[in-house]
């Protein structure tokens, strides 16, 4: 990272200047979420509907399309829309929810970001508003009839794009210092007629004076010119300055309770008043004193064909500008958007192709426009619900009831702003991997936020997500921490933010301990964990009581919590550098990996054990209340999941804590029934590295040959989440009477487990396979050429670990890469997407990928765990095998020196030469 958006960042981390005060954090879907649900049932969905959403005011958010607030959310701007024909004014997207689509809840508009600097010193968005009536109805009502086998009904499917009838619609913010924002919205025609259009750039304060009569109201009113001002007391004053000669139109961020309910509004002018005044034509729904808490200057312009139109407007400090659009005001854009290309040419890696470059671009732009401000007092919104942690009116069943300690108003990274527009812990984690490439300390402010007093729970448990905060995610937060510091570590010549990995650190034991506590049953460090993000991936909703009582040993809980110790033991030998005392916990946490790994894998082969030595592969395993249990022997990723369990300790680190081998020692002396199956971690491989791994050598070839199978896991695109070979095969369980099927799907999912588009039954996930990855290049640093699996299984080509990884990463990223027919798989047989100009060149970052063909399916904008297909680009860019062999290249990150692996004492040389 070099140039003017680095000196900003140095100045936003400083506090010299508050370069990010202002950012996209407005969401795009407020409607419907658990914090606006005042329902009797949790309905959040039926509750607070997006029909409602124009008249009814948020209590905990705001949205709107391409739009920006300050970190608090109090001053908000996004643009509204009219094409002359639509029911409704567009002022946020549409989409259904989960029990209106045959596949769940999905957005129905398309909008992509194109472009933004980590300060948002320049961010571009682009939206395509249809000429004709937006099919509202049609969508609803034909994807009502259609049925989970299915494709879903998307927006193009209606024809309300052909003969190219719809705007370009691209917004694009620039700032001239960090609080004057200029604001462009440039309107093109793609159609072959003239279309009138109405742009409405919206200004509005959040209502927060909801609360009660200490919140101070704030006011926004007309000045002198086209120019209006809004004043808040915590905020200040700033002053929206409009190009031209709009109409100023001015209401209050109210519901229009009439319309809701019937009942008396408390003021005339509500939060509908626009789109009355505008599609009605009811000139009184707007306040003629032009004062209120949101305003909106209406543009109404004629579009010739082919042609474009631009809006220029400009959010300042200052009341009275004397040119505010004159020359400065595109010289400010060219300015910025040259400091852009500065700044993502040094993220590139030199050796990067042009196509990949704007998919890593496209894809991180996609990760800094869903940082969204998230405001959510749970002891408020329970009160308000009558519960109360002390009180006799509390409800026990109320949904979040446990998690009363909450307090969060942060601007957190979202998987999706509209979708998702909730933080999810796991979720998170993976984020902070790919934006640790732009902006290494946002990604250690969220890693701290969820450790934090507001977020974590008294007895250590990270919050999952809004739905369910006591829901249980996978632990990767660890491996997260580690790895934005080792980021860090690199990018600052091997100096390390010590202080942030304790900090971390100290939070994490208590998680730890919590998983302990909570999650092993029998206290035989085999481990449960319930939904564990997999979602339909299992025979059963494991979130829900099992068959008769029974419970589940989960393979992929007991291999995440094996990662976890393996995490824990490398943040504890990282501190132990600085500070002796760690050595100790280091021994601790190396024992859990040794026990944990070894009642994965014990000598033997019981029908109760998640190995399976016949099979070489890793089942969950289903316990009845009788005490007998039985593998649910399905090929899925829960069997892949035990090869990330794997870390390397470097010769030198041997050398300073003989103690850690003393520990090996003793366990594989004294259990030699639990030692048997696993790599023996005191044999040295390449520059004398140890290795710890749940699978030995022969165990590892035998799984490794199954997930490069094209046959079963290995698809063209990735690793699939359940093996192929499950199409013709389906898993069948009988208990109880009932007969439980689980059959390959390479798209979406026919059953309905855990969610409603919730799919692990074929499609390719990110996040899984660059754990994977990350395995394979590390396996590879112990290995070195030493060790070669027939890649693909059968093919007679045999590829060391770290070309294993090349080429799983290749197969990934070729989902977005156009391919030697000129189209990019993860557009499938979408041809606007494959041939149209205006089309083809806008990345869409799904939620996962179909399993045989790599088209995109599930949340459209899922680029939260997606956006990892950067590190993937930037990896295979920049790193070769000689280079991950000799330098010791941990998942993802840059070539640098041995201080900036994994695992390595910052300052300590390489190993001798082999």
């Amino acid at each position: 990272m070099a140039g003017v958006e680095q000196v900003r960042l140095q100045e936003a981390k400083s506090g010299t200047k508050a370069w990010k005060l202002w950012g996209p954090y407005l969401s795009e879907r407020q409607w419907g979420t658990v914090r606006e649900d005042y329902s009797p049932n949790g309905d959040a969905w039926n509750y607070f509907t997006h029909d409602q959403a124009r008249s009814r005011a948020y209590k905990w958010g705001e949205d709107g399309i391409a739009g920006i607030s300050d970190d608090h959310q109090h001053l908000c701007f996004a643009l509204a829309l009219w094409n002359g024909k639509d029911p409704i004014l567009k002022e946020r997207l549409f989409g259904l929810t989960n029990s209106e689509g045959n596949h769940g809840e999905d957005v129905k508009e398309y909008y992509f970001y194109l472009d933004s600097t980590p300060t948002h010193s320049y961010m571009k968005y682009l939206y395509k508003y249809p000429q004709e009536a937006f099919p509202y109805d049609d969508l609803v009502a034909t994807n009502a009839k259609r049925t989970k086998f299915e494709r879903e009904y998307e927006l193009l499917d209606t024809g309300i794009f052909e003969e190219d009838r719809y705007f370009d619609v691209f917004v694009e913010y620039a700032k001239a210092d960090a609080d004057e924002i200029l604001i462009r919205i440039t309107a093109v025609n793609r159609g072959k007629k003239a279309a009138t259009l109405h742009l409405l750039p919206t200004l509005w304060f959040r209502n927060t004076w909801w609360q009660g009569k200490d919140q101070p109201r704030p006011q926004i009113q007309a000045r002198s010119g086209r120019v209006v001002g809004a004043s808040y007391g915590r905020l200040g004053e700033y002053f929206l300055h409009c190009e031209g000669a709009p109409e100023l139109l001015f209401t209050e961020n109210e519901s229009n309770q009439k319309r809701l309910s019937g009942a008396v509004n408390s003021t005339p002018f509500v939060k509908d008043a626009f789109h009355e005044y505008l599609i009605h034509g009811v000139k009184d729904a707007v306040n003629p004193e032009q004062t209120g808490t949101k305003a909106a200057a209406l543009y109404e312009m004629e579009v010739p064909a082919g042609g474009e139109m631009v809006v220029k407007l400009r959010l300042s400090r200052s009341a009275e500008m004397v040119a505010p659009f004159g020359a400065g005001f595109d010289g400010a854009f060219t300015e910025r958007i040259e400091e852009a290309d500065e700044f993502y040419k040094a993220v590139c890696p030199p050796s990067c192709e042009s196509g990949d470059q704007m998919i890593i671009r496209q894809a991180l732009a996609g990760m800094l426009w869903s940082k969204q401000f998230y405001y959510f007092d749970l002891d408020l919104w329970l009160r308000e619900h009558g519960y109360s942690p002390t009180g006799p009116g509390r409800r026990l069943t109320m949904r979040n009831a446990p998690w009363f300690h909450m307090l969060n108003a942060d601007i957190i990274s979202m998987p999706d702003k509209w979708e998702y527009p909730w933080y999810a812990a796991w979720d998170l984690a993976f984020h902070t991997v790919a934006l640790a490439m732009v902006d290494v300390e946002f990604a250690k402010e969220q890693l701290e936020l969820m450790v934090s007093e507001t977020y974590l729970h008294p007895n250590g448990q990270l919050p999952a997500y809004e739905w369910n905060f006591g829901d249980v995610n996978p632990p990767v937060h660890a491996w997260a921490v580690m790895y934005v510091y080792l980021t860090e570590m690199s990018l600052r010549g091997g100096e390390g933010d010590v202080e942030f990995l304790k900090s971390s650190f100290r939070k994490l034991l208590l998680n730890f301990t919590w998983w302990v506590n909570r999650k092993d049953r029998s206290g035989h460090n085999i481990f449960e964990g319930g939904f564990l993000g997999l979602d339909n991936i299992g025979v059963f909703d494991r979130s829900a009581t099992l068959p008769d009582g029974g419970y589940l040993e989960q393979a992929d809980g007991t291999a995440w919590m094996a990662m976890f110790s393996q995490n824990m033991l490398t943040i504890a030998l990282e501190l132990a550098s600085v500070d002796e005392s760690y050595e100790d916990v280091a021994v601790k946490f190396l024992e859990h990996f040794l026990w944990i790994s070894g009642a994965m894998n014990p000598q033997g082969d019981s029908a109760n054990e998640l190995w399976d030595h016949e099979d070489a592969f890793f089942y969950d395993v289903l316990y009845m209340p009788d005490g007998t249990g039985c593998r649910l022997r399905m090929k899925s990723m829960v069997g892949l999941l035990p090869l990330v369990a794997v870390s390397i300790l470097p010769s030198e680190l041997v050398r300073k804590y003989p103690r850690l081998m003393e520990r090996v020692k003793n366990f594989f002396e004294r259990r030699p029934e639990l030692a048997a199956n696993l790599h023996e971690p005191g044999v040295p491989g390449e520059y004398g590295r140890l290795m710890l791994s749940v699978l030995n050598r022969d165990n590892l070839k035998r799984v490794l040959e199954r997930m490069l199978d094209e046959e079963q896991f290995l698809a063209p695109n990735g690793i699939r989440s359940i093996s192929r070979e499950h199409l013709d095969h389906p898993y069948v369980f009988d208990v109880q009477g009932t007969r439980h099927t689980v059959q390959y799907e390479p798209a979406e999912s026919t059953t309905r487990l855990f969610g409603g588009n919730s799919n692990w039954r074929g499609p390719i996930w990110m996040p899984v396979n660059g754990l994977l990855i990350r395995a394979l290049l590390l396996m590879f640093q112990y290995y070195g050429d030493s060790f070669k699996v027939e890649c693909p299984t059968g093919s007679g080509v045999e590829k060391n670990l770290f070309e294993v990884a090349h080429e799983i990463g290749e197969r990934l990223a070729n989902t977005f890469r156009v391919n030697e027919e000129g189209k990019r798989p993860v557009y499938g047989d979408t041809e606007k997407f494959q041939s149209d100009p205006h089309w083809k060149n806008y990345l869409l970052f799904y939620e996962y990928f179909h399993g045989d063909n790599g088209a995109g399916i599930g949340a459209s904008h899922q680029t939260g765990w997606t956006g990892l297909i950067a590190r993937f680009l930037h990896l295979f860019d920049s790193v070769t095998a000689s280079d991950a062999l000799n330098d010791q290249t941990s998942l993802l990150m840059r070539s640098k020196p041995l201080a900036a692996a994994e695992g390595v004492v910052p300052g300590e040389k390489a190993a001798a030469a082999r």
